[in-house]
């Protein structure tokens, strides 16, 4: 079609600089809420390409809202970047590529939107790997009036957008009472004794709970030497499941362990959310179809997309409680090699990957052209959304 070669002509046009800023945020890897490197080559492309910048959303510094009017009627069309990176593994979850992916897309789709109407946003969404920032944005409603949602997760395979588990992050702290251990071991309660019945009990919990439920932790604070009873320890868990109500149910059950915990051994207990909380990822697999078949007519042989997994949580998850939203994995890397690994970062800083990476703006473009130009296939997106509520 004649606008989606134009959408593929303005890509490839920059691409040059698209793959520079993605080469220089991936050599330059800042952990969540200190992108400010990437968060100011990122605004500052979007600004040369005509987008109204709002920096600092929610009072978050590196969090940003790029926005791009028609001036005429149609759907408000949203592409998520992050650009975060590890500890010491810097970006090996690909989020270099992934802002570049979501900007691409959307300076490309900007030069059809006078013929579609509507607008389009790029959402700055920092720490994904910790407190993502897509978790207070949704809170805040600024995605209530976004028709359709879109990212794509760098990966070794296509893979259809699929499921996330929601998530709590709590922090369990028991306060004891400090004795020389061979003195007076008698004058002592226990803290670290309290963590380790903490772990046994939820060890014993694992029976009974759902196949899809996971509940992991460490031993954050243990003591300071052997001959000194610990007054302080800590142990900090992640509790996840398919859906937010049942690990709402989860939670409660860790509480239990933690306060029985406490109980037997005569400690306090005090508990804290030390993240965000994230919420299950709804994929609309109308707009999720859409995408696929973007892929085919791009070139990807259909036998290559595979159904859409379970990866763990991410912070979109709370956005798809708002809005239709997808999360699709895309191929950049020919070989087989799992996300945070050393082997992925160095081929995700690749010349194919950074190809793929183009490519796979093309393909979330076309897709929001797609449900740009064509209302019943809007409708039936936005119908089954409300049917998933």
């Amino acid at each position: 079609m004649p606008l989606k070669s134009s959408i593929s002509q303005s890509i490839d046009g920059n691409a040059d600089r698209f793959k520079e800023i993605s080469s220089y945020i991936g050599a330059n890897p800042e952990l969540g809420h200190e992108e400010f490197l990437a968060f100011a080559r990122l605004t500052a492309e979007l600004e040369h390409h005509g987008f109204q910048i709002e920096r600092g959303v929610l009072d978050i510094p590196t969090a940003f809202i790029a926005t791009y009017d028609s001036g005429k009627p149609g759907p408000v069309v949203a592409f998520l970047a992050e650009y975060d990176a590890l500890p010491e593994l810097g970006h090996a979850c690909g989020h270099h590529l992934i802002c570049m992916m979501s900007i691409g897309a959307a300076i490309g789709l900007k030069t059809v939107l006078n013929e579609t109407g509507g607008s389009i946003r790029v959402y700055g969404t920092p720490a994904e790997e910790t407190k993502g920032a897509k978790v207070p944005m949704a809170e805040a409603g600024l995605f209530k009036d976004v028709d359709i949602a879109l990212m794509a997760h760098p990966y070794y395979a296509y893979e259809k957008s699929g499921e996330s588990l929601a998530m709590d992050a709590i922090q369990y702290e028991f306060f004891g009472r400090s004795a020389h251990a061979a003195a007076q071991p008698y004058e002592g309660i226990n803290a670290l004794d309290a963590v380790i019945q903490l772990f046994n009990s939820i060890n014993a919990l694992r029976q009974q709970v759902k196949s899809h439920a996971r509940i992991h932790g460490i031993i954050s604070e243990g003591g300071k030497a052997p001959n000194i009873i610990p007054d302080y320890a800590a142990a900090r868990f992640y509790v996840r499941s398919a859906s937010r109500t049942y690990t709402n149910e989860l939670v409660q059950k860790v509480l239990h362990c933690a306060e029985g915990a406490a109980l037997q051994t005569g400690c306090t207990l005090k508990t804290s959310f030390y993240e965000f909380s994230y919420d299950e990822l709804r994929t609309n697999e109308t707009l999720s179809q859409v995408f696929t078949e973007q892929l085919f007519a791009l070139g990807v042989d259909p036998k290559e997309i595979q159904t859409g997994q379970d990866h763990g949580s991410l912070d979109l998850g709370n956005v798809s409680t708002q809005c239709p939203t997808i999360h699709p994995f895309v191929k950049v890397v020919n070989e087989r090699h799992l996300l945070h690994t050393k082997e992925f970062r160095d081929l995700a800083m690749t010349e194919p990957a950074l190809d793929s990476m183009l490519f796979t703006s093309k393909a979330l473009a076309f897709t929001a052209y797609e449900v740009l130009s064509k209302p019943d296939l809007l409708a039936a997106i936005k119908a089954e959304f409300a049917a998933s509520k």
